[in-house]
């Protein structure tokens, strides 16, 4: 008998830690996994139909440079089935989970593949390190022991390591993040601007910088903090170019965590629309990973925290200025959930909002996209230079 629910999509994000395959069916699937051997592949097999001759236009097209998926295989092996074959590159697990519907998407069985030997941001970070940089190997092993954040600040500045800046794409992969009325995207606006960054940085020798994504796949928000925590990072920059109710809005912000409540009407309506990315672009709440590190997170905010984030949001609001208009005056506060990390200052910056026409216009603007950048950056060696005496104080661009 032929199954009432229809394949409507399969889309692939591979990432340099995993590769995720997402299924869209009109209801809610059902399915089953099995693990082979020889070569070593996963095999789904879900009841829903496709038309024989469309299923070749649902299918992805792997990437000779995709790191952990060597052939995808889809057939339809009876009416009203459908047969998802992964061949691996490399020994992984699959984590495999369903999604209940959620704008833009209908029901989704989400297939992650993480290999057991998945890149470390730590190592990565090492690796891009300067040849005539002695030491920072031994200086990383020793950071990772040190339990305390003054204790790591103390042995930042005694053996004088560049600033570690954890630099965050908002949105990525599933989750499209706003779209502006021309089509524009938020998540490609963010990483555009991300990336501007990170080259500034790397062209600074006090500064060292890690993107939570360089690509465009999905990230959960307690991982993006998980990576900044990974890295040590002494500050963590979340860039974003979200929507509002009415096409007026405009300006840039700056958002700093509140634990007692949002500072206005539109920072709680922004806060609770980017925490909800998690929903978008999905995520196992059932995995235990995913548990204990959203309960750390709720747990251990701290004053000291949101005070030195307020620090580098003032030095930042301060350099946006000269680049076009604020949303508001001064950093505001709200609950956003990447911003939770208790040990390290963290910011949420708002570039503008991409639903007003003019500054959607802006943002897809190669020379607007980097003078928001070099705000940021200059924003950011304006607070070490006032408030870090690890920082080494560089000439501003």
């Amino acid at each position: 008998m032929a199954s009432a629910t229809t394949l409507l999509a399969i889309r692939m994000w591979p990432a340099a830690d995993h590769t995720r395959l997402t299924i869209e069916t009109s209801g809610r699937p059902a399915w089953t996994s099995t693990t082979l051997k020889g070569p070593d592949r996963l095999v789904i097999d879900l009841e829903a139909n496709a038309a024989g001759e469309r299923l070749n236009e649902r299918i992805p097209r792997t990437h000779p440079d995709n790191p952990w998926i060597r052939k995808l295989l889809v057939t339809q092996p009876e009416v009203g089935k459908i047969r998802l074959t992964i061949e691996f590159q490399a020994e992984s697990r699959a984590d495999v989970f369903t999604l209940l519907p959620t704008e833009p998407y209908q029901h989704r069985l989400v297939i992650d593949l993480i290999p057991r030997d998945a890149p470390d941001p730590l190592a990565a970070l090492i690796d891009r390190r300067p040849p005539n940089e002695p030491g920072l190997d031994a200086l990383i092993r020793q950071l990772e022991t040190a339990p305390k954040r003054s204790e790591r600040a103390e042995m930042a500045e005694r053996l004088d390591r560049p600033i570690t800046i954890a630099i965050d794409p908002g949105h990525g992969g599933e989750d499209p993040g706003a779209i502006g009325p021309g089509g524009t995207m938020e998540k490609d606006v963010t990483l555009m601007i991300a990336q501007r960054l990170f080259e500034l940085t790397q062209k600074d020798p006090a500064l060292r910088a890690m993107l939570t994504r360089d690509g465009d796949w999905f990230v959960p928000l307690s991982a993006r903090v998980a990576k900044a925590r990974r890295v040590k990072a002494d500050l963590f920059v979340s860039i974003h170019a979200d929507a509002f109710s009415t096409t007026n809005a405009r300006g840039s912000s700056v958002f700093v965590l509140s634990e007692t409540g949002a500072s206005s009407t539109a920072a709680r309506w922004l806060a609770t629309k980017e925490n909800s990315a998690d929903r978008v672009g999905g995520v196992n709440l059932s995995s235990a990973p995913e548990r204990e590190v959203r309960q750390l997170l709720l747990d251990l905010s701290t004053t000291a925290q949101i005070n030195d984030s307020l620090r580098v949001g003032n030095s930042v609001l301060e350099e946006l200025r000269g680049v076009g208009r604020l949303h508001k005056p001064s950093v505001e506060r709200a609950g956003f959930a990447v911003l939770k990390a208790p040990d390290i200052p963290s910011i949420l910056v708002e570039t503008a909002f991409i639903s007003n026409p003019e500054e959607e216009f802006r943002l897809t603007d190669d020379a607007h996209q980097q003078a928001l950048a070099t705000a940021l950056y200059r924003g950011i060696k304006r607070w070490l230079e006032r408030h870090n005496a690890r920082g080494r104080p560089g000439a501003l661009i």
